[in-house]
């Protein structure tokens, strides 16, 4: 009786992480089940104006772990986001985040044919350490050794191992071009954050 209830407040008090969980499920049920309609919400031109590709490749996941491994990050990471500043903050920077990343990863590859949320995670990441180094807050404080954890991943990724040992395609630019702009985002806002503290 008590998980229902712990979901139930998880979900009321972060209701933005919530529909993008939400979101990032229906993507990857989307995947699995109807590829014919994931052409058509993720994958195309812009050029036809067709803007929303810019966003929706970060809903789309390939697998159960995939998509769990994000979205354990994204309940981790960005919780701590929307706790401290607001749904629509956190929802502004994931769509920015979402953007910019997958714009990198389309540069870097020429393809369309990418999608997951680990660039908003790597968004998000870069957002909290920087953004903790400038104006220190309790909900900022990550457990140790979880940005030296990812930035190792990020390296590990960038090397080709996985895609040489296991046949797993990583969206590398997207991750770092993540990275990047969310530590950007961080340095602006704790910046403005500190400026306002006197």
């Amino acid at each position: 009786m008590s998980q229902p209830l712990n979901w139930r407040l998880a979900a009321r008090q972060n209701p933005a992480v919530s529909l993008l969980i939400i979101a990032s499920v229906s993507g990857g049920l989307i995947a699995s089940f109807l590829p014919q309609l994931q052409h058509v919400l993720f994958f195309g031109s812009l050029a036809s104006g067709e803007y929303w590709r810019l966003i929706t490749p970060i809903f789309l996941h390939f697998g159960l772990v995939h998509l769990v491994f994000n979205c354990l990050w994204l309940s981790m990471l960005g919780s701590r986001i929307e706790q401290l500043t607001s749904s629509l903050h956190l929802i502004l920077l994931v769509l920015l985040s979402g953007a910019i990343s997958n714009m990198a990863q389309f540069v870097w590859s020429g393809s369309v044919y990418f999608g997951g949320m680990s660039g908003v995670v790597y968004a998000l990441l870069g957002y909290i350490w920087i953004k903790q180094k400038i104006v220190p807050h309790p909900l900022l404080q990550l457990p140790p050794g979880i940005v030296g954890f990812m930035l190792g991943w990020l390296l590990v990724c960038m090397t080709g191992i996985l895609d040489l040992l296991m046949g797993v395609g990583v969206a590398n630019a997207a991750h770092l071009g993540g990275l990047v702009i969310g530590m950007l985002l961080g340095c602006i806002f704790g910046l403005t954050k500190r400026f306002k503290q006197g």
